[in-house]
């Protein structure tokens, strides 16, 4: 037998012997991610089954980026039914591939340095201080905060999407399509590309400006001053085409250089601001920190055909616009989920203050106009009288100011920062690092999106711009792509015209990525669940419509256009349909809406994201068993299906009125509970239920769990009811539904309080056993709670309506089932009364390998985004249970048992299935001794537990109805609380992807 078992172990996929040295298959990657790639092929089996393996991340895992073996968890037939070992197909064979090591970037230099770069760009330098003079120093700071609101709320939403699972490379487009799905994504995604190419465009056009500056300055002029942009800009972005074919590593070498300039250049400016001014500084309007500069220039002056404060905002706007960096690249990080948060907020603040002392303080030292003469010094000209702000610091200029001839000052000199730097040549240093860097910034991440998009497959014509080259996939078609786009906007020549264009494009996906983490918030898919949680729905909504409304006051015609391509864009994928299914909150909105429009949800495919338990509960009449009722509303109500299955007796159809249905529909309403009804007459339970499970639900709102309570009778009902009982959990095994009996040391069953307290007895249905003690905790209801019981005195109360306090929930998580064990009280938190218990998980493991056991378990919990107060591993399970326990055991399946004379000859009772011969138990014995041990555990590290969880152990066929109650029995006895007994089928409830 032991042969078999390990032939079967060895064959069974994802189920290979742990005392194999095989290398691990296929190609094995480096993603940082150490504890995942050190793995040994080690195969831990719950002693329920010697083929049902405990909970494992490969088994969620769906690629072998993480340096392990992509495995697969034995069916729910292969479990019940063992296959014949000559039936299995051989094991893979190795393909000898080598290990690739990826480039992969921690959140400093992939993600905050990164954004700041970008950040930091040509509008700052040459854009910034002209933008202060024209606005006025509080406006300016309006503009700042505005902008900072924007990117800022956006970070915030950016952050929780990319949290909520693992993102690939694609950065927003991935982001937008996964959460909306492809009809908004993809539109957005060509639209932010083309974006990124436009800001590569604006930033090469800043560099070009200033060196033409310099060229000036030494008297080499080319032809002139916008055909001279021209020709530099497009030299220089040929130049940064050639470092972004050279790869992310050479390019990230390139942006710490570029960094190191800009601290310097910045530093440079700022203890330019204290040294005194020569004559020449004054003379082009620089005076050091004056209070008399500062308030005249505190209020607007708009000049010009840009002087107004959208046409500033929108001006400004761009140099916000480098948030999303680190998200492009993020399939090139090493941990986007922790990494993105913390880079993005942190260059924001950081950014942000630069943008804000530069502003003040350059606006507190320099006057808005200068002619740059120095023969217009009052102690070369003392008669001429003066008026104008520079006469208060030995200056006239009044003439300039009269004639709007002056060249300098503020309101007229781009420079102004090198003027007032201590070193001009650092300054100009520090626009060409900062230029440079965006620019070579954006030209990355535009064909890293548009390369997403290409393997998508959304639009025609556009895949052969996706192919990827190199260990990295770099899409090099895409460079030269992005390349062409880029070089044509340069032509334009002119900073201020661009600038209001990238603006509209940027504001446009802004306000798709906040409208995206609203609308993921708002459907309140248990697939969302993300580790960041500093935001909110509200204010996302909230930056989505003013990012819209600016762009219209920004630039109006810029506005209709993008919504226009954008509709067009979104009118075509809608009406193509491609075969995509990504688990978007989309679908999920749909689940929502088909409470009352159901047919809205019939072309919408499953997916893992969206998977809700949709529970079938076999409740008989709902008044009768309350705490059931209560418990599965508890974690259903407003976010999954309930039905409440009455199965009806042939016999005892005429004792339930005409009326009721209504009378029970009329209670769960009362009760609040957010649940469907219906009977269903039949000749026994398992017949009932199995056509509940065939027949109930509407295309999509169809059941996958079976919620029933546990049969505290077993040992005294008759031997067919017993089988009846068990038949049906072995009949929703068959159907892949998973299993949940809910057991109570009270029991469920309120009848006799019903009775006794003179309430109608014509809905009491003896197909589910009325022997059962009665449970009626009286405990006081949570006002607040899910479910009220207002003016509701002809109800029981049970426990689950009431608050639970600081206990925690206990997780037994013996076998891996998919994740329903874990996933159920994960939404049992999210509810008011439910919400302060902590989730424990324990895991069988060994004495050797617990700390590794326990680290395993952590990162999986943790890539579910599930917070989890400890792990505990249980390492004891196989020591000798106490010897009145295992007799209490005995006894409980003593009156089932086979006698010797039986066994021998009587066919009668040999053919009865709820009979155990001597053989059976002692094939069940090892299961036995570790499942009443395990027992002992429980109870004594659930002493405080709100609710026990455990793995329910799947009902082989063979297995009598009598040892299969006992194995529960013995599993869930003595426990003072609440014991959930739960099976998913084998598939995945829980992922940690994104896609």
């Amino acid at each position: 037998m032991a042969r078999y078992i390990a032939r079967i172990r060895n064959l069974i996929p994802g189920m290979r012997n742990s005392d194999s040295n095989i290398p691990p298959q296929g190609v094995s990657v480096d993603m940082g991610e150490g504890v995942y790639g050190k793995e040994k092929d080690q195969q831990k089996m719950s002693f329920y089954n010697p083929l049902d393996p405990v909970p494992k991340y490969e088994f969620y895992a769906k690629d072998t980026w993480s340096g392990r073996i992509k495995s697969t968890r034995p069916s729910l037939d292969i479990l019940r039914k063992p296959p014949d070992p000559d039936d299995l197909p051989s094991p893979p064979e190795e393909d000898g591939r080598p290990k690739v090591k990826l480039v992969r970037f921690g959140w400093v230099l992939g993600v905050m340095i990164r954004c700041m770069l970008n950040i930091w760009g040509v509008i700052m330098y040459l854009r910034l201080p002209w933008i202060t003079s024209q606005a006025g120093i509080i406006l300016t700071c309006v503009i700042i905060f505005m902008s900072v609101t924007i990117t800022t709320i956006t970070a915030t939403s950016v952050s929780a999407i990319s949290t909520n699972g693992k993102v690939y490379s694609g950065g927003t487009y991935f982001m937008i399509s996964r959460s909306l799905g492809p009809e908004f994504g993809a539109p957005i995604g060509l639209l932010f590309a083309f974006a990124n190419a436009l800001a590569c465009s604006l930033n090469t056009v800043g560099f070009a400006e200033t060196v033409r500056d310099v060229l000036k300055d030494n008297g080499a002029q080319m032809v002139d001053d916008v055909n001279d942009v021209r020709i530099i800009g497009a030299i220089t972005v040929v130049i940064l085409l050639c470092i972004t074919f050279a790869g992310m590593a050479w390019e990230a070498k390139a942006q710490i250089l570029f960094f190191i300039a800009l601290l310097l250049s910045l530093v440079n400016y700022f203890v330019g601001t204290v040294i005194p001014p020569g004559k020449e500084k004054q003379a082009l309007g620089f005076f050091g920190y004056r209070a008399e500069i500062f308030v005249e220039n505190l209020l607007p002056s708009f000049r010009g055909k840009d002087g107004s404060f959208f046409r500033m905002f929108s001006i400004f706007f761009p140099s916000a616009t480098g948030i999303l960096s680190g998200v492009n690249i993020c399939g090139d990080l090493k941990d986007p989920s922790g990494g993105i948060p913390k880079g993005t907020l942190l260059a924001i603040f950081w950014t942000t203050l630069s943008y804000l002392l530069i502003s003040v303080t350059v606006a507190a030292s320099v006057v808005r106009d200068a002619s740059g003469n120095l023969s217009d010094s009052l102690s070369l000209n003392s008669s001429i009288p003066c008026t104008g702000l520079g006469c208060k610091f030995g200056w006239n200029f009044d003439q300039c100011e009269q004639n709007r001839t002056c060249n300098f000052g503020l309101a007229n000199h781009f420079q102004v920062l090198a003027t007032v730097s201590g070193s001009g040549h650092l300054i100009t240093i520090g626009i060409f690092a900062a230029t440079l860097s965006s620019a070579l910034g954006f030209l990355v991440s535009a064909p890293k999106i548009f390369q997403c998009l290409c393997k998508d497959n959304i639009y025609p014509y556009i895949g052969f711009f996706g192919k990827g080259y190199g260990k990295n996939q770099e899409p090099l078609r895409g460079y030269m792509l992005m390349f062409t786009i880029a070089l044509a906007f340069i032509l334009i020549g002119d900073l201020n015209t661009i600038a209001p264009l990238i603006s509209n494009f940027f504001l446009c996906s802004y306000g798709l990525i906040n409208f995206s983490c609203f609308h993921a918030s708002l459907t309140k898919s248990p697939g969302w669940r993300p580790q960041y949680h500093y935001f909110s729905k509200w204010t996302s909504l909230f930056a989505a419509f003013l990012s819209f409304i600016l762009m219209f006051l920004f630039t109006w015609w810029a506005a209709v256009v993008t919504f226009a391509i954008v509709l067009f864009l979104l009118g075509y994928v809608t009406y193509k349909k491609p075969h995509v299914n990504w688990g978007t909150s989309y679908q999920a909105s749909f689940y929502n809406m088909a409470l009352s429009f159901s047919m809205s949800l019939t072309g919408v495919e499953d997916h893992v994201k969206n998977f809700r338990p949709q529970c079938l509960v076999l409740t008989g009449p709902p008044n009768v068993r309350p705490a059931l009722v209560d418990f599965v509303g508890t974690f259903t109500k407003n976010i999954s299906l309930m039905i409440c299955g009455n199965i009806i007796m042939e016999d005892e159809k005429s004792c339930f009125p005409q009326h009721s249905t209504d009378m029970l529909v009329d209670w769960l309403n009362q009760r609040k509970v957010r649940s469907f009804y219906t009977s269903f007459t039949a000749d026994s339970l398992k017949e009932g239920a199995h056509h509940l499970m065939q027949a109930s639900g509407l295309g999509k709102l169809k059941p996958n769990t079976l919620v029933l309570g546990y049969k505290m009778n077993w040992q005294e009902c008759k031997p067919e009811s017993l089988q009846d009982y068990v038949n049906t959990i072995s009949d929703a095994f068959d159907s892949s539904y998973g299993i949940a009996v809910l057991r109570m040391m009270d029991g469920l069953n309120v009848m006799d309080d019903l009775h006794s307290a003179g309430r109608s007895s014509a809905i009491d249905n003896l197909a589910f056993d009325a022997d059962e003690v009665p449970q009626c905790e009286r405990d006081e209801t949570d006002r607040n709670s899910d479910i009220s019981d207002d003016g509701s005195n002809e109800q029981v109360r049970s426990v689950f309506q009431t608050k639970q306090g600081r206990k925690s929930i206990d997780i037994y998580w013996i076998s891996d089932d998919g994740g329903l064990t874990l996933l159920v009280p994960y939404l049992l938190t999210r509810r008011n009364r439910w919400k302060k218990s902590k989730l424990r998980v324990f895991i069988l493991g060994g004495r050797e390998t617990m700390e590794e056991d326990r680290k395993d378990m952590k990162m999986l919990l943790k890539r579910f985004r599930l917070e989890i107060e400890d792990i505990v591993v249980l390492t004891d399970v196989d020591k000798t249970p106490l010897a009145k326990n295992l007799q209490r055991y005995e006894e409980t399946i003593a009156p089932f048992r086979l006698s010797e004379e039986q066994t021998g000859g009587d066919i009668q009772e040999l053919k009865r299935p709820w009979k155990v011969s001597n053989k059976d138990l002692e094939a069940i014995k090892p299961k036995v001794e570790r499942t009443v041990r395990l027992n002992e555990i429980i109870k004594k590290n659930s002493i405080h537990a709100a609710l026990v969880v455990i793995s329910l152990p799947v009902l082989d066929v063979t297995c009598p109805s009598s040892l299969y109650m006992a194995w529960l029995d013995a599993l869930s006895y003595g426990i003072h609380c609440p014991v959930l007994l739960i099976r998913g089928n084998q598939e995945n409830v829980m992922t940690f992807y994104c896609q």
